[in-house]
């Protein structure tokens, strides 16, 4: 939905933030034959990534709206991991993928932190066996700092991860509680420096803006906490509230959501932001500030730019040939459709050019600069002229510029840029439910 007009700023619940385009609601079952026949063509030029879910955690956090579990046993998880190293193998039997060594890996959650050593050797050995990866340039791994034991830690460096992403989100005790965080702010701090006495390339601190119970200064204390730590990169989310997360569950409909107002959480994020760059740092998205330019995060600029991903893992998405797929959301029936062979994928949607050059633009409108010549190359279209309307009506309101091949948005365009990027949708996607 948009929100650009700003006639609230409440937080309510729904999403907020766009991941992808067309909306995830438009992804159906009747398309995955669509990618089906994809997968028996030939293999492109394409860079390709491959994203792992790995969804088991300690606990659940209330604002948490990705596929987790936090029941299952060592048994149960062996299996998990089994499936995915065989949705692996029928996906790199196909003709399309067959052969192509990732560029980057993401493990993500979940929890990938919360498996054992032993567990996290299986999954590395088998997935490297089916699409080596030790030539990536990026392998990033996420981390809920409670589970980071320092053999751990020493593991995860020896198997190549260059990206280790931690899941600090605040370093107020009282703000981790209350939201149903399962480590504790000592933990961090002890994470960290093990993490830094074995020198992983690139370290990112994720932070929430806007947590249940954030003040002004629990924000300032987790911004100077970071900051202090000086991490390569920080991530910053405005707190939202989707439709299937605790907090939303709580509100029901029309019911009250504890979170801070938007204006309150732009503020937020852009002190922290102005902190930061006083600190040395650069802004590199709405999201994400960075210590030099030397610092890339290539799993978001490939796939915001149109790099195949191969999803494995109950839910996880995909975006092969054109083509977005999203896995069985539920463990279970995932679990059964991979041990059975092929590829245990739920819904799926072909992008037509137009939809493909759509998504391409907003999501690098998060950079903050994007250069108009690109899509002049790739898709034969002046995107200045195409998006003319929208792009006059932000100019106006003061939140972006477009002048010599680029569209810059300014500071306040940038903290808000998931509300303006409906506008730049086709017409059938504005309005619909994201999700």
């Amino acid at each position: 939905m948009s929100t650009s007009d700003d006639a609230t700023t409440t937080t309510e619940v729904g999403n907020y933030f766009i991941a992808n385009y067309p909306p995830f609601s438009f992804w159906t079952g009747e398309h995955v034959a669509a990618l089906e026949e994809r997968l028996d063509g030939p293999a492109p030029g394409t860079p390709l990534g491959v994203y792992v879910h790995l969804p088991f955690c300690r606990q659940r956090c209330d604002f948490c709206y990705f596929k987790v579990y936090t029941d299952r046993n060592a048994k149960e998880i062996r299996r998990y991991l089994a499936a995915v190293l065989a949705e692996a193998e029928a996906a790199a039997a196909r003709p399309y993928l067959a052969g192509r060594a990732p560029r980057f890996v993401y493990f993500g959650g979940g929890t990938p932190s919360y498996l054992s050593v032993a567990q996290l050797e299986t999954l590395f050995d088998g997935l490297r066996a089916r699409f080596p990866f030790d030539a990536a340039e990026e392998i990033t791994f996420e981390c809920e700092p409670g589970t980071l034991q320092e053999a751990k830690l020493e593991w995860l460096r020896g198997a190549g991860v260059t990206r280790l992403s931690l899941g600090v989100e605040s370093f107020s005790p009282e703000l981790l509680e209350r939201n149903n965080r399962a480590h504790r702010a000592k933990e961090i701090h002890v994470a960290y420096a093990a993490a830094r006495r074995l020198g992983f390339p690139q370290i990112n601190v994720d932070l929430i803006a806007g947590m249940v119970g954030e003040t002004d200064a629990t924000w300032e204390r987790s911004v100077e906490e970071t900051i202090a730590l000086r991490p390569e990169s920080v991530t910053i989310y405005q707190m939202e509230v989707p439709y299937n997360t605790t907090l939303s569950a709580r509100a029901g409909d029309g019911g009250d959501v504890p979170v801070a107002d938007w204006e309150t959480k732009r503020r937020w994020t852009d002190e922290a932001f102005r902190a930061l760059e006083g600190a040395g740092y650069s802004i590199g998205s709405a999201y994400t500030a960075k210590v030099d330019d030397g610092v890339r995060f290539l799993y978001r600029d490939a796939l915001w730019t149109g790099a195949d991903l191969l999803g494995l893992g109950v839910s996880s998405f995909s975006h092969l040939g054109g083509i977005h797929a999203q896995n069985e959301h539920r463990i279970e029936p995932y679990v059964d459709r991979a041990e059975a062979g092929g590829l245990p994928v739920l819904r799926a949607l072909p992008l037509s050019d137009e939809e493909r050059l759509i998504r391409e633009f907003v999501l690098q409108l998060k950079l903050g600069v994007l250069e108009t010549a690109p899509f002049a190359e790739k898709f034969g279209v002046d995107v200045a002229e195409r998006f003319a309307a929208p792009l006059a009506a932000h100019a106006a309101a003061g939140r972006l510029r477009v002048e010599d091949g680029r569209i810059a948005l300014s500071r306040d365009g940038l903290l808000r840029v998931d509300s303006l990027l409906p506008d730049f949708f086709l017409e059938e996607h504005r309005g619909a439910r994201y999700a």
